[in-house]
């Protein structure tokens, strides 16, 4: 497990101010923050040279661009010598959006977005056909409250972000 990284209360303000809205120029955050342009690049350089800030994205909304079916598929491996095989397998699907390790019952947790059942049935059988992988099951979402929110260190109240 990777150490976390010190960061103090202006970088976590700099990263919600970020989060929120990736393409703000830096004398916007500075201005927010109360540091100068000059400052702001500097702490974003430096938390992107220490994987803090891992790349800076885009978000599309999926049904706009015909993704409008979600679900997640828990996934259990067999115990078999493929187990380490089906991250990777799992990896290359697109319509994989997101894989975690998980503990209990199942060992993965993948969600997928597809344009509707059909499809998620087909990736469903994708999956299963992948060696090392036991059994699944699904839930498929009805109705997305809220996602894709941007990360806000501000309630962690501390000068000391990340020990």
């Amino acid at each position: 497990m990777q150490a976390n990284i010190q960061t103090d209360s202006l970088d976590a303000r700099i990263i919600s101010a970020l989060g929120a809205d990736g393409r703000r120029s830096y004398a916007e955050v500075g201005a927010e923050v109360g540091l100068s342009t000059a400052a702001v690049h500097e702490r974003v350089k430096k938390m992107l040279d220490k994987g803090v800030i891992r790349r800076f994205s885009i978000s599309v909304d999926p049904e706009r661009v015909g993704l409008n079916f979600t679900a997640f598929v828990a996934i259990r491996n067999d115990g078999g010598i493929h187990c380490r095989d089906v991250a990777p397998r799992l990896r290359a699907m697109p319509q994989v959006e997101e894989l975690h390790s998980v503990a209990g019952e199942y060992d993965f947790l993948a969600k997928i977005r597809t344009t509707h059942a059909r499809a998620l049935e087909e990736v469903i059988y994708q999956i299963k056909a992948i060696e090392g992988v036991a059994r699944t099951t699904s839930t498929v979402v009805l109705n997305t409250e809220f996602e894709d929110r941007p990360l806000d260190l501000g309630w962690m109240g501390s000068d000391k972000v990340g020990r």
